[in-house]
């Protein structure tokens, strides 16, 4: 990366250059997976089961296409709680019901069958591009002084965290870190960095500017949860090996802090420093009344 250097402090050491395990964002992944596969399936449905009769209308296929589509993209935008999924893949269908009406293969049973695939197979292949790009933009350097952390395609994000700073550190391993070494650390500061919330709803109500509102008559509580969490490029997120990297960080974040007996030395240092500044002044005053002495048996 060009002046990467200029980022560093004066004395400052690299202690390890960690990217993201490709595995680790399977979320991600299973995006394009997913308009692969339901392609690839409708094709074969709509081509060689026992359905074919069931898809042999265009707007049977196009409709089953579209539905199972929307139904999964809201599925994945509740569970991960980002709307941007839905709204990926119905750009995906707008487009490509667009480009079959443009082309007039869209009243072609035939033609919307092999396109469905091949489209499919295209736009998963530019999906996969892009989560490559992504992950490849995170970057995190782990010096004896501080953490960076870097992630981003378009709109670049960068942030530093002293070890003196983290008052705790949360790891995290799903089946396949497990499998493949990989894990996920977040060190929490005092001021709550690496901390999100959970919000639980009960008897179905919610609350609206700081009022309970009951759903069928039924009153409503919510209860909201700290818990470790923060965005991919402000966490060690699926770094490798997951036991050597937390293991690292860990003995960083202990040399950073200041024992009660590193504190007490301290703190005498400072009265010395403050003694000795104290004698300064008194030595000052006296020979500053020395002088006046002098001058006065002078004038006499």
């Amino acid at each position: 990366m060009k002046n990467e250097d200029d980022i560093f402090l004066k004395d400052e050491h690299i202690k390890k250059i960690l990217s993201p395990h490709p595995l680790s964002f399977m979320g991600l992944q299973s995006l394009w997976l997913f308009i692969l596969l339901w392609g690839i399936v409708l094709w074969w449905l709509a081509s060689f089961s026992q359905y074919t009769s069931f898809f042999g209308d265009w707007a049977v296929l196009l409709a089953v296409w579209w539905l199972v589509t929307v139904v999964v993209g809201v599925i994945a935008s509740l569970v991960a709680i980002r709307w941007r999924i839905l709204f990926i893949y119905v750009g995906i269908l707008l487009l490509g019901t667009f480009v079959l009406w443009q082309t007039s293969w869209l009243y072609d049973t035939g033609l919307v069958k092999l396109f469905i695939l091949l489209y499919s197979i295209g736009m998963a292949g530019l999906m996969f591009l892009v989560v490559f790009a992504y992950v490849k933009s995170h970057k995190y350097i782990i010096t004896d002084l501080r953490i960076i952390f870097r992630g981003g395609i378009i709109k670049k994000r960068e942030r530093t965290l002293r070890y003196d700073k983290v008052t705790d550190v949360d790891g995290e391993q799903s089946i396949l870190g497990q499998i493949f070494g990989f894990g996920t650390i977040i060190p929490i500061t005092q001021s709550g960095f690496g901390l999100g919330s959970d919000q639980t709803f009960a008897a179905g109500g919610v609350e609206a500017q700081g009022k309970k509102i009951g759903i069928f008559g039924l009153a409503g509580g919510s209860k909201e949860v700290k818990t470790p969490r923060a965005r991919s490029y402000y966490e060690l997120h699926g770094v490798y090996p997951y036991r050597e990297i937390r293991k690292l960080v860990e003995e960083l974040i202990q040399g950073s802090v200041i024992t009660p007996y590193q504190k007490e030395q301290v703190e005498l240092q400072k009265e010395q420093v403050e003694l000795h500044k104290e004698e300064i002044e008194l030595h000052k005053a006296m020979k500053s009344f020395l002088e006046k002495q002098k001058q006065l048996n002078d004038d006499k």
